[in-house]
C-alpha cells in the first residue's frame, strides 16, 4: 500500500533532508531509521530536496507500506514517538500506487521569514534577523520574478538538472505580527534558488536584478541564510 507523508521538521540540526551515504542525520535518514525499528524496508521518496538548516511545515513523501500496517493512523503515531521532536508527522493518507511525491506534484510553496532588529536565543534558528530592511522596495522587486526565466544566475555551482528554466507563478511579500514573509510558488526551484533570490532581494537594485534574470550580468549576491527558508506547501 503507497502512502504520502505530510511531514513537518525543524532543519536546524540536520544535514538536509536527503539521505546521504555518509550520514544518518538527515530529514530521510532519521525516517529511514524510524521505518526500519518498525519492520518497513521501504524507499522514501520525497517532493523535494531542502539544503542544510533549511525546515518544512509541508514536505511531503511516499512510501510503500506492508499489509499489515493497514491501521496507518496508529503507523503515524509509531513514527511520531521515534522521530520527535525534530520531525513530525502530520498526516498520513493511503494513495495510488501510479502517485509519486516528487512527478506528481504540479506547485511548490516557500516561504522565507525575515524580521527587523537584533536576533534572539529562541527565534535565532528560525528566523533572519536584519537591522534595515526596505519592505517598500522589497515588495516591489519580489514581483521581477513572477514568469517564466532561465534561473540558471539564480543557482548554486554543481547542479545536476536538465533544464534551469522555472516558471514561479506567485512571489510576493506581507507584513505579520512583526515579521516579514515573502512567499514564493513556482513549478520547481533550483539548488538554492530562493535563497539567492532573497539574496538578490537585499542587495541588488531593481535594474541589477532584471540584468540577472535575463542572464546579462551575474552580480555577486551572497544567498540569503538557511535559517529563515521554509518548504511550506506541495501542490499535486
Amino acid at each position: 500500500m503507497r502512502c504520502t507523508l505530510t511531514i513537518a521538521y525543524n532543519g536546524t540540526d540536520f544535514l538536509g533532508s536527503q539521505s546521504q551515504k555518509e550520514s544518518k542525520n538527515t530529514v530521510l535518514g532519521t525516517l529511514d531509521v524510524a521505518l526500519k525499528k518498525l519492520n518497513i524496508e521501504t524507499k522514501i521518496v520525497a517532493s523535494g530536496r531542502t539544503d542544510r538548516g533549511v525546515h518544512a511545515t509541508g514536505q511531503v513523501c511516499h512510501i510503500d507500506v506492508p499489509h499489515y500496517w493497514s491501521d496507518i493512523e496508529k503507523l503515524r503515531t509509531s513514527i511520531n514517538k521515534i522521530v520527535a521532536p525534530s520531525i513530525l508527522i502530520k498526516n498520513i493518507k493511503s494513495v495510488d500506487e501510479s502517485f509519486h511525491a516528487r512527478y506528481s506534484a504540479k506547485k511548490r510553496i516557500y516561504r522565507y521569514i525575515i524580521k527587523s532588529g537584533n536576533s534572539n536565543p529562541f527565534e535565532d534558528s528560525f528566523v533572519t534577523f536584519l537591522q534595515d530592511v526596505d519592505f517598500a522596495l522589497l515588495q516591489e522587486n519580489i514581483k521581477l520574478f513572477c514568469g517564466t526565466f532561465d534561473f540558471g544566475f539564480f543557482m548554486k555551482n554543481g547542479s545536476d538538472v536538465k533544464t534551469t528554466t522555472r516558471t514561479i507563478y506567485k512571489a510576493f511579500a506581507y507584513k505579520h505580527k512583526g515579521y516579514i514573509i515573502l512567499n514564493f510558488e513556482a513549478n520547481g526551484f533550483l539548488r538554492s534558488q530562493i535563497r539567492l533570490m532573497v539574496g538578490a532581494l537585499l542587495a541588488l537594485t531593481s535594474a541589477q536584478i532584471r540584468e540577472q534574470l535575463a542572464c546579462e550580468k551575474r552580480h555577486k549576491i551572497k544567498p540569503a541564510p538557511s535559517n529563515g527558508l521554509y518548504l511550506s506547501k506541495i501542490k499535486y
